[in-house]
């Protein structure tokens, strides 16, 4: 069978499709998540409503129809960027005749629910809470971002890893042993890395690669062209040069870091992950000593997006040079992660002047009452309490005396003198 051939059959399925797992025993990565709670739950046959959080790629699709096949559940599948309430609402109907005559119930998989709006979430709210439907949401997105919370309490939260190079070879190798492919090992290996954890575009790849006849090495390189010519994405060559770029950044020698970009550009690395590394360089390693650096980072990654090569290597040029020679402090990284931690171990509850008084009837539970508001007073500032009482002394942000902050270090010393030490 042809290219042609395969086009022309009406009843061809894409070789990721046909791969996709029907049960657990032959579905690759998270291993993690399996071994735990969630694996217990599907084998048993009692699996809540849930939303699969990950990468393209890890497995959202293919475990919610496991779950489907592993439950004996009604399976719906669709999209929400497609979709609509009158759709959900033939879909709970369905939902109740199939618990009804069958004794059934439904799993309704909804593939980008952050692209559901508040009223399309909320309709589902009911159903899913009295179980007519098991709902199975799949984002990309985080979704304490992208969906409500009044949705959230009523699922769980599952993060699917990006899959590790060892578990898209797996499924290659899986793939080539159904298909009777013939393939050379170093060309799987090829695949598995630059496929950098989406198991789609890896069996993507295979089945193109499939029709030249032979799996190889030389049939890759035709397909993929310039973006395998001299950057495989294995070990060294990837991750050591993506090291080397951050820390040159990071230990602001723009020399290094331009030569460690233009590596990356001339062996065809994703624009979009050496523009993710620019942005979180500029609010982890730059921070607060020049703000302007994350403004000029998330600008550049918008903009080669639209620009594209060869011209974006401009953009992405300006942004390093930059960031590499600016002033350097990471405490705003480190006041986020030492009050994560804080808020993980012991919590705290809002002081009730803080609390909000827009609803009727909050100022009856003492909210609001003796709140200062800062602009009433001169130089628009007032001390008063803004921690939870168990964390009255806590401190988490320690500008430094580099660049912009070392002004800002010096105003916060000036309002909280002999308060905050």
């Amino acid at each position: 069978m042809d290219l042609f051939s395969v086009n022309d059959d009406k009843n061809y399925q894409p070789l990721a499709e046909r791969m996709r797992p029907k049960t657990l025993a032959d579905f690759a990565g998270q291993e993690k998540i399996l071994r735990g709670a969630l694996g217990k739950m599907i084998a048993q046959g009692q699996t809540p409503s849930l939303i699969f959080f990950g990468a393209p790629g890890t497995g959202k699709t293919t475990l919610a129809k496991i779950i489907a096949n592993t439950t004996e559940s009604n399976f719906v599948k669709v999209n929400a960027a497609l979709s609509g309430i009158s759709e959900l609402r033939g879909i709970v109907k369905e939902a109740e005749d199939q618990r009804k005559f069958y004794r059934r119930r439904t799993i309704l998989f909804i593939d980008e629910i952050h692209r559901f709006n508040k009223g399309q979430q909320d309709f589902l709210l009911p159903y899913v809470e009295d179980g007519r439907i098991t709902l199975i949401g799949a984002t990309t997105e985080n979704p304490f971002f992208e969906v409500n919370a009044a949705l959230l309490s009523r699922v769980k939260i599952v993060r699917l890893e990006k899959l590790t190079t060892a578990d898209v070879k797996k499924i290659l190798a899986r793939a080539v042993e159904l298909e009777k492919f013939s393939a050379e090992e170093r060309a799987l290996e090829i695949i598995a890395d630059f496929a950098d954890g989406d198991a789609r575009m890896a069996l993507n790849l295979l089945e193109q690669a499939s029709f030249s006849g032979k799996i190889s090495v030389e049939a890759l390189a035709d397909l993929l062209g310039e973006k395998i010519r001299r950057y495989d994405k294995k070990g060294d060559t990837h991750y050591d040069t993506a090291s080397a770029f951050i820390k040159s950044m990071r230990g602001s020698d723009p020399d290094a870091a331009i030569f460690y970009l233009a590596k990356m550009i001339d062996g065809g690395e994703d624009l979009k992950f050496i523009a993710r590394r620019i942005v979180i360089c500029a609010a982890e390693d730059v921070g607060n000593a020049a703000p302007q650096a994350l403004i000029l980072a998330n600008a550049a990654a918008q903009a080669v997006q639209f620009v594209g090569l060869p011209e974006a290597r401009i953009i992405l040029a300006q942004a390093v040079t930059y960031i590499a020679a600016a002033p350097k402090s990471n405490a705003a990284y480190l006041a986020i992660d030492k009050a994560l931690a804080d808020v993980k171990n012991s919590g705290g509850d809002v002081p009730n002047h803080l609390r909000d008084t827009h609803y009727k009837g909050s100022k009856t539970f003492g909210h609001g009452v003796g709140y200062k508001y800062p602009h009433d007073f001169e130089n628009h500032f007032v001390r008063q309490q803004y921690l939870p009482d168990k964390k009255i002394s806590a401190r988490y942000y320690e500008p430094t005396t580099q660049g912009s902050e070392a002004a800002i270090k010096q105003r916060l010393e000036n309002l909280w003198r002999g308060i905050r030490k």
